[in-house]
C-alpha cells in the first residue's frame, strides 16, 4: 500500500495547503457561507424525517410500515445518486484528468494507479451523500428509540453501500471506454446519466408517495397493506441494506449482520473483479483517450454563416460576437444534459400543480389558489436564479485564457456585455414566463393575479439576468475548467445572495397591495383613496428596483472588468 498512500499524498496535501494559499480570507468566507448553508440543509433533512416519523408513530397498526417504506424509498434515492455521480467521476479521475501523463510516467504498476484513482473517486462521488444521509438514519435511531448498535450498523453499511455504487459505476466506464473515445465518452455517459436520472424523477413522482398516507386512495384496507409490504428485490444492494437497518430497529443483532455480510460480500466482490479487469482494459480505455474526441451530433450546416442570416440587421462586430456565442453553446454538448433536466424538471414542476389537491384543503379553494399563485411567483423566480447562476453568471468566465482576443477586438466591453445579457435574456424570460402562466392556468387564478404575475416576472427576469452578467464580469475566473467553479465563488454566493434580495424585496412590496385588491374583489367592496397611492407607490417602487438591478451591476462588471484587464 505506500505506493498507493504515496500517490494519494497531494490530494490531502492540496486540500491542506489551500487554507494556507493566497486568498485565504476569500475561501474561509466562501467555507463559512457554504458551511453555513449545508448546516441548514442538514437540520432541514432531519427536522423534516423526525416530524414525518413521529406522524407515522401516531398512526396505530401502519405506522411502522410507513416508517420502513420511507426507509426503503429514501434508499434508492440515494443509490441512486451514487450511481449518477460515480459514473461522471470515475471518467474524470481515471480517464480525463490532466496529470494522468505525469502520473503514468512514474515506475508505478498501472493496477496500483487504478487503484489509487479508483479511492479517489469513490471518496469524491460519495462524501456528500454519506454526510447528508445521516439525519435521516439519526431521526430514525431517535424515534425508533434505537440503541448503539443501531447505528453501528448504519456505519457498518454505508462503506459497502458507497463501495458498491462506485465499483458498478467504474465497471460501466471500463466497459465503454474500451470501445469509445473518453471525450466522446463523457458526452455519451453524461447525456445518459441525466437521462436515468429524469427517468428516475418522473418515474418516482408518477408514483405519488403522498398516497402512501392516505388510505383513502385505495380500493380496500388489504390493497394499502399490500402496497405498503411489498418487499424489494432480494438482488438489490438497497434491500440488503434496509433489510439490515430493520433488523437493528427490531433489536436483531443476528439478522443485522447477515444482511450487513451480503453488502460486503458482495461490494469486496465488485473491488476484486473490476481491479482484474483494469489489467487488461483499463490502458487500452487509457490509450483511446489520447485521442480527438468526436461531436456526438453535427451542427454544421445551422453552424454556417448562411444559416445565421437572421443578425445581419446587427453591425459587423456585435453580429460576430453575437454568431460566436451561438456556435460555442452548440459545440459544447456538455451541457446538453443538464437542459434535459430542466425540461424534465420543469415538466415535474407543472405536474405537482396539476395533482396539487387544492379541493381539499381547509382554505377556501379561492383564497388558496390565489395564494398558491402568488408564492408561485418568488418559486418561478429562485428557479430562474438557479439556472442563472449555473448558466449565466460563469458567462464571462467561460470566455478562458482566450478572452485576450475579445479584448483586442473593436467591440467595447460594455458591448460584449449587453450582447451576453441579451441571448441569456430570451430564453430565460420564455420559460419563466412559460412556468407561470402554465402554473397560474392549472390553479385557475383569477385575471388578477395573472396579470400580476406575468408583469412581475417580466420585470424580475432581466434583472436576475443582469445581476449574473455584471457579477461574473465583476468576479471573473478565466482558469476555471468547469463553469461549475465559477457559480461556487464568491462572487456566485453574493451573486444568489443578490438575487434573494431582490426576490425577497419585490414579493414584499407586492404581498400587501396585491392582498387589499384581491379582498376588495371578492367581498366586492371599494378601495380607499389613501389605499390607492399607496398601492400605486408599492407597484412602482418594483420596476424602479428592477430597473436600477439592471444597469447597475452592469456597470460595475465593465468598470471591474476595465480595470483587472488593464
Amino acid at each position: 500500500m505506500r505506493e498507493i498512500l504515496i500517490l494519494l499524498k497531494p490530494r490531502f496535501w492540496s486540500f491542506r495547503n489551500s487554507f494556507s494559499a493566497s486568498g485565504i480570507r476569500e475561501k474561509k468566507l466562501k467555507f463559512l457561507f457554504f458551511g453555513a448553508i449545508g448546516l441548514a440543509f442538514w437540520v432541514g433533512i432531519f427536522a423534516i424525517f423526525y416530524r414525518v416519523l413521529t406522524y407515522f408513530q401516531g398512526t396505530e397498526a401502519f405506522g411502522d410500515i410507513l416508517a420502513y417504506k420511507l426507509l426503503s424509498m429514501t434508499l434508492i434515492t440515494f443509490f441512486s445518486l451514487l450511481l449518477f455521480s460515480s459514473i461522471l467521476t470515475a471518467l474524470s479521475k481515471l480517464y480525463l484528468s490532466k496529470d494522468l501523463a505525469l502520473v503514468h510516467s512514474m515506475p508505478v504498476r498501472t493496477e496500483k494507479i487504478f487503484l489509487a484513482r479508483w479511492f479517489e473517486s469513490a471518496l469524491d462521488s460519495s462524501w456528500m451523500v454519506l454526510i447528508y444521509s445521516l439525519p435521516v438514519f439519526l431521526s430514525y435511531g431517535i424515534v425508533f428509540k434505537a440503541g448503539p448498535v443501531f447505528y453501528g450498523t448504519v456505519i457498518f453499511n454505508l462503506v459497502p453501500f458507497c463501495l458498491i455504487a462506485s465499483s458498478l459505476s467504474t465497471l460501466v466506464v471500463l466497459a465503454v471506454a474500451g470501445l469509445l473515445p473518453a471525450g466522446r465518452l463523457r458526452g455519451i455517459l453524461a447525456i445518459l446519466a441525466g437521462v436515468l436520472f429524469i427517468i428516475l424523477v418522473i418515474a418516482f413522482r408518477i408514483m405519488r408517495p403522498e398516497r402512501l398516507v392516505n388510505p383513502a386512495a385505495f380500493s380496500s384496507v388489504m390493497l394499502y397493506v399490500q402496497a405498503l409490504e411489498t418487499p424489494g428485490s432480494p438482488l438489490l444492494p438497497t434491500t440488503w441494506m434496509m433489510d439490515s437497518l430493520r433488523a437493528a430497529l427490531s433489536g436483531s443483532v443476528t439478522g443485522s449482520l447477515f444482511h450487513a455480510a451480503l453488502s460486503w460480500s458482495f461490494s469486496l466482490t465488485l473491488i476484486f473483479t473490476t481491479m482484474g479487469l483494469s489489467g487488461t482494459i483499463y490502458l487500452k480505455g487509457l490509450s483511446r483517450a489520447q485521442s480527438v474526441p468526436g461531436r456526438l451530433f453535427a451542427f454544421r450546416r445551422l453552424m454556417k454563416s448562411g444559416r445565421l442570416r437572421i443578425f445581419n440587421f446587427l453591425p459587423g462586430p456585435v453580429r460576430a460576437i453575437t454568431v460566436k456565442e451561438i456556435r460555442t453553446f452548440l459545440r459544447d454538448q456538455t451541457q446538453w444534459p443538464q437542459l434535459f433536466l430542466i425540461l424534465a424538471l420543469v415538466a415535474i414542476y407543472l405536474y405537482n400543480f396539476y395533482v396539487l389537491p387544492v379541493d381539499k384543503s381547509m382554505i377556501k379553494m379561492e383564497y388558496l389558489q390565489n395564494i398558491l399563485s402568488f408564492l408561485n411567483m418568488g418559486l418561478s423566480t429562485f428557479v430562474l436564479a438557479a439556472l442563472s447562476a449555473r448558466f449565466v453568471f460563469p458567462a464571462v468566465s467561460n470566455e478562458g485564457p482566450a478572452f485576450w482576443i475579445v479584448r483586442s477586438s473593436p467591440v467595447p466591453i460594455g458591448v460584449f456585455l449587453w450582447i451576453k445579457f441579451y441571448i441569456f435574456l430570451i430564453p430565460l424570460l420564455i420559460l419563466t414566463e412559460t412556468l407561470t402562466v402554465a402554473s397560474n392556468l392549472l390553479l385557475h387564478v383569477t385575471p388578477f393575479m395573472m396579470a400580476l404575475s406575468v408583469i412581475t416576472v417580466f420585470f424580475m427576469v432581466p434583472a436576475i439576468v443582469a445581476m449574473g452578467i455584471g457579477l461574473g464580469a465583476a468576479y471573473p475566473d478565466f482558469q476555471s475548467e468547469n463553469p461549475a467553479q465559477s457559480a461556487t465563488s464568491l462572487g456566485g454566493l453574493i451573486y444568489m445572495t443578490l438575487c434573494a434580495g431582490l426576490i425577497g424585496a419585490v414579493i414584499v412590496l407586492e404581498a400587501g397591495p396585491a392582498y387589499t385588491i384581491f379582498m376588495a374583489g371578492v367581498r366586492s367592496k371599494s378601495i380607499a383613496p389613501f389605499q390607492w397611492v399607496w398601492i400605486s407607490l408599492a407597484f412602482a417602487v418594483v420596476p424602479v428596483i428592477c430597473a436600477l438591478a439592471v444597469i447597475l451591476p452592469m456597470r460595475w462588471g465593465e468598470k471591474k472588468l476595465n480595470l483587472d484587464q488593464s
